[in-house]
């Protein structure tokens, strides 16, 4: 295996890890054990009232720190000491959560935070790694791997997990409190072990400068408004991953609101998950044949299907549907947005400008599940919150449509 393939290997299987820490705790895991444990004897509106102010306060958290991490990070040659660093804070933090009592919901929320943090801010120079990895021509190849194997790798550990809390005595465990404290070890543990490939393999772009501060960062933000083709980009992108990640975060809940049993919404979970894996390789050979624009397109007129069909659900059969549809677009858009953006960015400020990636799709995290809400209250109809999504979709790719191509494109 040569250097450059090796590196690569290694960089995808950091997404093998980090998946662990989006399926298992911050999907699935820990919403339900803050409801059944952490907040048992809290009303369940105040619950989930506070699970979004700490899933918003680390998205802000996110969002001031990555830009300004990234900018430091390319002048100092260090995306891999700063990956390392909020890869750290978010293993322990994974692990953390199996000592937080029952009742102790406040602690459960702030080091759930904390982990998220990691999280979110190691991923950003995750994504920026990839233009050390790959060149241009091969960027949507590589992208399309990394989030395959990510996909395979979370659902992987998500399914053992949810054996192990579904079934505790068959691996020798008192009760299903005791398999889920056990199930966040693991995900710190499977975190951390796969994440150590990339620091040993993995190149990285020489310092550009000495570090920078707040100035040369806001100087960037006019060089990006004054760009038009990333400025398209980002707009367009902002808009459909805004609408994609509520689509993703609200689905559990949609379908609860349904009234479907929560076997049914955990093996919808797990049907992403191992959809997603082929599909994401397939997405990645289409960009290679029509490009990956016209690919993008391919996934969001997908996702704009799925929104208008999510309207008419009835059973759980057509919940089914839904995730297999989302599965097979999801990656696509995901990753193939990643590698189109690389090819705008100008050498040596990948950390940089892969921050304000990050902190607009944490901006849409934020926001985009406000939106839903805020329909909810004014309609009165869960089911017209999903609607808006399909807008979306439509004028993100329009913005999409005025971006110049970038080489090989």
């Amino acid at each position: 295996m040569t250097p450059q393939r090796r590196a690569q290997w290694a960089w995808a299987f950091n997404g093998w890890a980090n998946h662990a820490f989006a399926t298992t705790i911050l999907v699935a895991f820990f919403p339900i054990f803050l409801d059944k444990y952490w907040a048992k004897d809290v009303a369940g509106t105040l619950s989930t009232a506070y699970l979004a102010f700490a899933n918003s306060g680390a998205g802000l958290v996110v969002m001031v720190l990555a830009p300004w991490l990234g900018a430091v990070a390319d002048r100092r040659g260090s995306k891999k000491l700063f990956l390392g660093g909020f890869t750290v804070l978010g293993v322990i933090g994974s692990a953390a959560l199996a000592l937080v009592g029952e009742g102790q919901w406040p602690w459960a929320l702030a080091v759930f935070a904390l982990a998220s943090i990691g999280f979110y801010v190691s991923f950003s120079f995750y994504d920026a790694l990839l233009m050390d990895v790959s060149e241009p021509e091969e960027s949507d190849r590589i992208s399309a791997f990394g989030y395959a194997i990510g996909y395979l790798g979370g659902g992987l550990i998500f399914l053992l997990d949810v054996v192990m809390v579904l079934h505790p005595a068959w691996f020798g465990l008192a009760s299903a409190v005791v398999a889920t404290r056990i199930a966040f070890v693991t995900v710190a543990v499977w975190w951390a072990l796969f994440s150590l490939p990339l620091f040993r393999y993995v190149p990285e772009a020489p310092p550009t400068a000495e570090p920078s501060g707040w100035r040369e960062l806001w100087a960037t933000v006019r060089e990006i408004a004054g760009h038009a083709s990333l400025r398209n980009f980002l707009i367009g992108y902002w808009i459909y991953i805004d609408a994609l990640g509520t689509l993703q975060q609200m689905a559990v809940d949609y379908g609860t609101k349904l009234g479907f049993p929560t076997d049914s919404l955990i093996k919808a979970l797990l049907l992403v998950m191992f959809i997603s894996f082929p599909a994401a390789l397939g997405f990645g050979w289409l960009a290679g044949r029509i490009g990956a624009r016209r690919s993008i397109y391919v996934g969001l007129a997908g996702l704009v299907g799925v929104s208008g069909w999510s309207y008419f659900m009835q059973t759980v059969e057509q919940f089914y549907g839904m995730a297999a549809v989302v599965g097979l677009v999801q990656g696509g858009v995901q990753s193939l947005s990643r590698s189109f953006f690389s090819r705008l960015v100008p050498a040596g400020k990948g950390g940089e400008y892969f921050g304000f990636y990050n902190f607009i799709g944490k901006f849409a995290a934020v926001l985009g599940p406000l939106i839903v809400g805020g329909m909810v209250l004014i309609t009165g109809d869960q089911r017209l919150s999903i609607l808006p999504l399909m807008v979306s979709f439509i004028v993100g790719a329009i913005f999409l449509a005025r971006v110049k191509e970038p080489i090989n494109g």
